[in-house]
């Protein structure tokens, strides 16, 4: 009896979590922008719309007693911008994952936000939907860039790049030749038989090297890959 009351109330415990809706926070400078991004998410039955701010130092206020789950956020703000706003986050305690929309897809404010911790990027020209998939993407542990901010980074990471690099992600694994080949290569969304043919070796040899770099690296997809590369410079903005 006692084991099926502890099954029954973990039960309901899952079944609460599972039901609890996602909170939103929203912080832009331009009303019209809140007010759309509100109907759009509105329209989700998951998701709660906690709050919002037109400013950065009006955001940190009502992120300090404002429960939510993810801070939606502009960088073009007043009085305090979205940038400065990521770094005191960086630094402080809060709990938020925070999703970038703005519109500049600089590939020098890509790699900044992404530095200090930003969990997805979207360019405001992003339709409803990806918004919508972006949050639920985020709120599930993962990362999320708007597909013409992938477009942005893989084009970059492809030129200007010829140079071979052995670089150390500060717990002792070095990269090869062959590694930074195949992230090059992964990015440019070859296949794994592309890369193969490409390099020379067989595409078993090819799951092999992704399979470790995501291992040595501690990533768990390409973005995450690409975004490594980026914070250790192997991107030239």
């Amino acid at each position: 009896m006692f084991v099926l009351i502890n099954m029954l109330n973990l039960k309901n415990t899952i079944t609460k979590m599972s039901s609890r809706k996602i909170r939103i926070y929203l912080a832009d400078d331009h009303q019209v922008l809140i007010d759309g991004m509100k109907a759009v998410l509105n329209t989700n039955k998951d998701f709660e719309v906690a709050g919002f701010a037109s400013n950065g130092v009006n955001l940190l206020e009502e992120t300090a007693r404002t429960k939510s789950d993810i801070l939606v956020m502009d960088i073009n703000m007043p009085e305090k911008d979205g940038l400065s706003v990521l770094k005191d986050f960086s630094v402080g305690t809060f709990t938020y994952k925070i999703i970038v929309l703005s519109s500049y897809d600089d590939i020098k404010l890509i790699k900044e936000v992404m530095k200090l911790g930003a969990s997805g990027y979207l360019t405001k020209q992003s339709a409803g939907e990806e918004i919508i998939e972006a949050i639920h993407t985020v709120a599930n542990g993962d990362e999320y860039y708007s597909n013409a901010v992938k477009e942005k980074i893989f084009d970059n990471f492809t030129k200007g790049n010829g140079k071979n690099h052995m670089i150390n992600n500060g717990g002792g694994a070095h990269l090869t030749e062959r590694e930074l080949q195949i992230i090059r290569l992964i990015s440019m969304e070859y296949s794994g038989k592309e890369i193969g043919t490409e390099l020379s070796i067989s595409s078993h040899t090819v799951e092999t090297h992704r399979k470790n770099l995501l291992k040595k690296l501690d990533v768990k997809n390409t973005i995450g890959l690409v975004k490594y590369a980026l914070k250790n410079n192997l991107i030239n903005p």
